[in-house]
């Protein structure tokens, strides 16, 4: 099992890209673990979970909320887990964030590591430290940021996805490409997402090579100050779309993705806007929608990008090439009642 290390600021994580869950127990002491995941993973796989400690919670973003934290703290004491205990999110990116966050804060910090099961968990939500839960319809509004001991992919899971998920991560993966990669770009439009279902060679080095663009951003800017900023390309705007109007993180990033491209035709001169919502179209993911603007915005502004009255908001120069501006929220309302 091939092991990549990527240090951060006051730690270093372990990257098993091409393991899977048999090999968890070479990585942790499987007395002192406690495996954290949800229903709809837990009954597809059960038998990969025989003789481990699990805490299997109800599935969904909906359930991404303090008193989710609250049982599984609960459940963690009647276990008699102590600073001892790993913990392991196995499942997508609400399993992770989670995980991470009850990692965290238990006992002042437990040692925890991922695997993540969904295409969108294993490119993005898994990778970079960030753990937290929603609070209304404010997305992620409450978290920290502390770093997994390891993350261990097990494409496996990924036979079992349904296809609204293969779609899901496939938003995060066109992000990378216009923020940070052209040639990567360029084969997603030359492919399909039916080829990458059907071809296990061609998901792994596609899932690899997200997964370590990612890592690279994190590295030089862990705590957000700069670069890593970037990644937030098309959140902006899909996080305030997607729990008011109930759509996957996918769908309400591809949407952001789409608005985010046509603010950069006003505010960097981009030119590329068709071929953005060109791609996002080909992946089955939306692009443009009929929204409540006003409604949109109000949650916007409280978007954790803001700084007192400006937005520091994600646009493209070109494709491959994200950058970022500040926007002042009042030239922002306008900019987004006009769209």
């Amino acid at each position: 099992m091939k092991k990549l290390t990527y240090k951060f600021s006051s730690t270093s994580v372990d990257y098993y890209l091409t393991g899977g869950i048999s090999h968890l127990k070479e990585i942790v002491d499987k007395d002192n673990t406690i495996i954290i995941t949800d229903e709809n993973v837990y009954n597809t796989h059960t038998k990969r979970f025989k003789n481990w400690n699990c805490i299997v919670l109800k599935p969904g973003e909906e359930f991404k909320i303090q008193s989710t934290v609250d049982s599984v703290i609960e459940e963690l004491i009647e276990m008699e887990a102590d600073r001892k205990t790993t913990l392991v999110g196995v499942g997508g990116g609400v399993i992770t964030d989670i995980t991470g966050y009850v990692a965290s804060v238990y006992m002042r910090g437990l040692s925890f590591g991922f695997i993540p099961t969904s295409l969108l968990a294993m490119v993005d939500a898994s990778i970079g430290g960030k753990n937290g839960i929603d609070v209304g319809v404010y997305k992620n509004m409450v978290g920290i940021i502390r770093q997994p001991k390891f993350i261990l992919h097990d494409m496996v899971f990924l036979n079992s996805l349904p296809q609204n998920e293969w779609e899901n991560g496939f938003a995060e993966i066109i992000k990378h490409a216009a923020i940070k990669d052209a040639a990567m770009f360029k084969e997603l439009e030359t492919k399909t997402l039916k080829h990458y279902q059907s071809r296990q060679t061609s998901i792994c080095e596609l899932v690899q090579r997200n997964t370590i663009i990612k890592t690279k951003v994190v590295q030089n800017d862990e705590f957000e100050k700069g670069e890593r900023r970037l990644l937030n390309f098309g959140h902006t705007l899909g996080h305030a779309l997607e729990n008011q109007y109930e759509l996957s993180h996918g769908q309400a990033v591809a949407i952001g993705m789409t608005y985010a491209s046509v603010i950069s035709q006003e505010i960097t001169g981009f030119k590329e806007a068709e071929r953005i919502a060109n791609l996002i179209s080909k992946y089955d993911l939306p692009t443009f929608a009929d929204f409540d603007k006003q409604k949109v915005f109000e949650v916007l502004k409280m978007d954790k990008k803001r700084e007192k009255k400006e937005m520091n908001y994600v646009l493209l120069e070109k494709i491959g090439k994200g950058i970022v501006k500040s926007i002042p929220l009042k030239q922002l309302e306008e900019i987004i009642q006009e769209l």
